[in-house]
């Protein structure tokens, strides 16, 4: 027996509708799940392992502390040898360090215009120094950027320098003492003369040596020859200008012994030899290191003002 259902229309378009409805009731609750924000959980104190340093590294001791300390030691070393071995009663290391204690507890006495400490000396050589290295400098430095700028000046002078940079030194001494009539000035003008031959070839050295770009896009641009020598040879020149100066220091401070011992007066050069005359070996080793030890600082000085205003690293 077949048995048949049959529905209004009303009952239709009502089931119809409560289809959807009840599809929205069941999956409600699943978006809502799955839209929410999954739980996080509350953050763990994580425990770390403290870190191993690494060892310290003292191989800058082997490198650069004791390669010099070694190098004094041996110095010593012979040095007392020497004395040992002396007949003629050459100081040993520990009478010289006697006699240095005494020198140094007081080294700006003056007892007159011969009999100075040797801080006065120390003093007037560098003031001899700086005023023949300042001339050096102010006539040397511009003459090297016209000789390295201008041919014409290069083929003039190149002789000239050639024949009288060979020249020593101290062979211009008497000219100075000739024309100037004075100790102090043929010692500045020694200075200066023997100063003056590095700044020259070195700047005209830098200046020949700028990228010849540099002076196209000068010539393209008409740049004036001021600005020609401001914005692109000084900054291009500047360190073989430097190098020229700290081989200029060098010198001068080399020569100003030599000379204060034949002129006299006040001056390290002289102590020496007033040292010698009154035959205190001790002093002249003293006077040995303290020369050496102001051109060191010289040196120095001049290298971190090199590194400075270069790009590159200037090493002793």
């Amino acid at each position: 027996m077949v048995s048949a259902v049959f529905h209004s229309p009303l009952d239709a378009a009502t089931g119809h509708a409560a289809a959807p409805a009840a599809t929205r009731n069941i999956a409600a609750p699943a978006l809502a799940r799955t839209a929410a924000p999954a739980a996080v959980p509350a953050a763990q104190p994580v425990h770390k392992e403290p870190e191993e340093r690494p060892p310290r590294d003292f191989s800058w001791i082997w490198l650069r502390v004791l390669p010099p300390v070694l190098g004094l030691a041996l110095l010593v070393l012979v040095w007392e040898l020497v004395a040992l071995k002396s007949s003629n009663g050459f100081p040993s290391p520990a009478a010289v360090w006697q006699q240095a204690v005494t020198v140094f507890s007081d080294p700006f006495y003056s007892k007159g215009p011969n009999d100075q400490g040797v801080g006065w000396n120390v003093l007037s050589s560098l003031q001899r120094v700086a005023l023949g290295f300042g001339l050096a400098a102010a006539v040397g430095i511009p003459a090297g950027f016209a000789i390295g700028r201008f041919g014409f000046l290069a083929r003039m002078f190149n002789p000239l320098i050639s024949l009288l940079r060979p020249v020593s030194p101290l062979a211009w001494l008497p000219i100075g003492l000739l024309v100037f009539k004075g100790a102090n000035p043929a010692a500045i003008w020694t200075i200066f003369i023997c100063s003056i031959w590095p700044m020259i070839i070195n700047t005209a050295v830098g200046v020949q040596r700028v990228p010849s770009d540099y002076m196209n896009v000068a010539r393209v641009l008409n740049l004036s020859e001021w600005k020609i020598l401001t914005k692109i040879l000084f900054p291009a020149v500047l360190p073989y200008m430097l190098t020229g100066v700290r081989l200029a220091v060098g010198t001068a401070w080399l020569v100003i012994v030599a000379a204060e011992m034949l002129t006299g007066g006040v001056g390290i050069g002289f102590w020496v030899w007033d040292e010698w005359n009154n035959l205190n070996v001790a002093n002249i080793i003293i006077a040995i290191f303290v020369i050496g030890i102001v051109g060191l600082v010289l040196e120095f000085t001049l290298i971190r003002i090199a590194t400075a205003f270069t790009f590159e690293e200037v090493k002793a």
